[in-house]
């Protein structure tokens, strides 16, 4: 099992990543503030206005440390990384298998299963923790909408058809979303999903939480030897990586939306964190930014119960060990795609 390292966020403007040694150095200003050994990284994420020397990037790719490039704000520009790991065969066999509808829905319905299940269980989970401060009809309601679809998806069905149930679901679910907000004190509401850009402060956190959800989930494919931009559910486009976004819905409600809600439920996250800009779009101030980063790293070295595995998993390890398991049903070594379902 692969140990579980950490990503290193660098949010300060005009702060410079260099190479010492077997290290990468960030200095401020030509002060150095931080220094850490590469073999305790798995991957370097810098926000805004942070360079990089060639040197360090050339050494992160030997070592296989990912460095990616967002703006400020969290939308991500680009990535560099060294020669793809992993075995040619086993790319090929994902190649063939996106070419096939059949077998491509038999992939899909092993991440919807995951995303459904888990959609459940957040709801579920609210219910029965703060059921006289939430309006737990309308949840059970929507609780019930995806525990039908559940019981009626087959990896038989034609992805078009997988790809509406995914999208009903995911219409259920955001229409409770605001109920999920049990602290309702602190003035966060949300009236459903925007993106690119976010137009309120919960979709500002869940947009955020997204991309760094993003980020490791295709890491963790990339170093097994997978091409994270073919996907099965998320057909090929120029510049999307198709199969990280299959992967990371099983994650999204586990991972990110729990985190968002915990965020504002225990007032980590307040309305006077949110910048609005003139174009209506919302972002997160430089000290929430650093909070949202800090708790989604804390949420990294959490323990999980793994069903498939029947071990408790490091959340941070969930991304690799779901990527593997992919790798083995694509080599035939399992007779289908075993999803993480939160229990």
């Amino acid at each position: 099992m692969k140990k579980h390292l950490n990503t290193l966020f660098v949010t300060t403007q005009g702060a410079y990543l260099n190479k010492e040694g077997e290290t990468v150095v960030i200095s401020v200003e030509g002060e150095k503030k931080l220094q850490l050994p590469v073999h305790t990284l798995d991957g370097i994420v810098c926000f805004g206005r942070v360079m990089c020397s060639p040197y360090l990037m050339g050494f992160c790719a030997e070592r296989d440390v990912a460095i990616s490039f967002l703006t400020e704000y969290g939308r991500f520009l680009a990535r560099v990384q060294g020669p793809v790991s992993g075995n040619v065969l086993l790319r090929r066999e994902q190649y063939r298998q996106a070419d096939s509808d059949d077998a491509s829905a038999r992939i899909a319905h092993g991440v919807l299963v995951g995303k459904l299940a888990n959609t459940r269980t957040v709801l579920q989970r609210v219910v029965r923790d703060h059921g006289d401060k939430v309006d737990a009809a309308g949840i059970n309601a929507a609780s019930d909408h995806i525990s039908a679809l559940l019981k009626s998806i087959r990896s038989n069905m034609p992805l078009d058809s997988l790809r509406g149930m995914e999208g009903d679901a995911a219409r259920v679910y955001f229409s409770v979303f605001d109920h999920l907000i049990v602290n309702k004190g602190n003035g966060f509401t949300f009236n459903g999903r925007n993106r690119r850009p976010p137009l309120d402060p919960v979709n500002c956190l869940l947009s955020f939480i997204y991309t760094l959800l993003l980020h490791d989930v295709r890491s963790a494919l990339e170093s097994v030897g997978l091409d994270s931009a073919v996907g099965y559910l998320h057909r090929d486009r120029p510049g999307r990586p198709g199969l990280a976004l299959d992967m990371m819905e099983e994650f999204r409600p586990v991972i990110a939306d729990r985190l968002v809600l915990s965020l504002i439920n225990r007032g980590q996250a307040a309305k006077k964190d949110f910048i609005i800009q003139e174009t209506g779009a919302v972002m997160m101030s430089d000290d929430l930014r650093k909070t949202v980063l800090m708790a989604y790293q804390k949420r990294k070295q959490d323990e999980i119960f793994h069903p498939f595995l029947e071990e408790k998993v490091a959340v941070g390890l969930l991304f690799h060990t779901q990527a593997l398991l992919l790798a083995r049903y694509l080599r035939d070594d399992l007779d289908a795609y075993p999803p993480f379902v939160w229990r």
